[in-house]
C-alpha cells in the first residue's frame, strides 16, 4: 500500500540533499515536484517539526536530525559486510581476488576474502596470517607508521621472510618500500608473495580516532597487469574503501560502481 506523505517526505529530502546545502522554498520544491503548495507545506512543516529539515531564509534545509540517523545506520554496518557488498557492486571487481585485512604486530591478518573468478590457487583465506612487510595490504597499513616504529617493528630478520626472489627483505629498503608507499597513496607488491601475481592495497580512512585501522587489496595476473588495468584497479579499491569507511558513499556521482 502507497502513502503519499511517506513519499512526498523523501522527495523533499532527496530534492534537498541535491541543493547542495542551499535553501529551497516551498513553492520552488512544489513546482519541482508537481504538488500542491499547500499539501506540501503540512509535509514540510511535519520534517521540521522531527528536525529532519530546519527552516531558514529563504526556506527550508537538511536537519541535524539526518546526521543522528545517519550515525546510527553506520554503526550497524560492519566493515566485512560492507566489503562484500563492494565486491558485487563494483564492477572492476567481481572477477578479482581481494582482501580486506588488518595489522597484527608484523603480520596482516586476512578478515574477509573474495575469490573472483580468475583461475588462480591461492592460499589467502578469512584467518589467514601473512608477512605485513611483503604484502600490498601489509604496506599499505605500515604506511600508517612513523620510519622510527617500522625499524622497531621489524628488527628481527625474522619477520622479514622471503617468499619469493622478489620479496623484500632488507629493514632499509622495506623502510624505502613503505615511503614509496605513502607518496603513491597506494601500495604495491609485484611477486613478493606468489611469483607473477601483483598485489594492490589501499588503506581505509577511520571514521574516528582510535578507530581499527583496515585495508583492502587486489590479487592481479602480473602478465595482464598493465599501467591501464593498475589505474582501474587502484580507482575501484579506492571506492571500495571510501564504502567501507562510509557505506553511504557507494554509487556517489554514480563512476565508482561501473570501474
Amino acid at each position: 500500500m502507497s502513502a503519499p506523505a511517506v513519499t512526498r517526505a523523501l522527495r523533499v529530502l532527496a530534492l534537498l540533499e541535491a541543493a547542495g546545502g542551499e535553501t529551497l522554498g516551498v513553492s520552488e520544491m512544489a513546482r519541482q515536484l508537481g504538488v500542491a503548495r499547500s499539501s506540501l507545506f503540512n509535509v514540510c512543516l511535519a520534517l521540521e517539526a522531527e528536525g529532519v529539515v530546519q527552516r531558514s531564509e529563504g526556506g527550508y534545509r537538511l536537519g541535524r536530525r539526518l546526521v543522528e540517523l545517519g550515525g546510527a545506520y553506520l554503526r550497524t554496518v560492519d566493515p566485512v559486510q560492507a566489503f562484500y557488498q563492494a565486491c558485487s557492486d563494483i564492477s572492476f571487481l567481481h572477477d578479482e581476488i581481494c582482501q580486506l585485512a588488518v595489522l597484527d604486530g608484523t603480520e596482516v591478518l586476512y578478515l574477509a576474502a573474495h575469490a573472483g573468478r580468475l583461475p588462480l590457487r591461492m592460499t589467502a583465506s578469512i584467518g589467514s596470517r601473512f608477512p605485513a612487510s611483503i604484502t600490498a595490504v601489509g604496506n599499505a597499513l605500515l604506511a600508517k607508521l612513523e620510519d622510527d616504529e617500522l625499524r622497531h617493528r621489524f628488527e628481527d630478520p625474522a619477520t622479514r621472510p622471503a617468499w619469493t626472489a622478489h620479496s623484500v627483505t632488507d629493514l632499509d629498503a622495506l623502510i624505502d618500500k613503505i615511503r614509496d608507499v605513502r607518496g603513491r597513496g597506494h601500495a604495491r607488491d609485484e611477486g613478493e608473495v606468489f611469483p607473477g601475481i601483483r598485489g594492490l592495497a589501499v588503506a581505509v580512512a577511520p571514521q574516528y580516532s582510535g578507530e581499527q585501522a583496515y585495508a583492502v587489496g587486489a590479487s592481479l595476473l602480473e602478465v595482464y597487469c598493465n599501467v591501464h588495468i593498475e589505474q582501474q584497479a587502484i580507482e575501484a579499491l579506492s571506492v571500495m574503501a571510501a564504502h567501507i569507511a562510509n557505506p553511504m558513499n557507494l554509487g556517489q556521482g554514480g563512476a565508482g560502481i561501473d570501474l
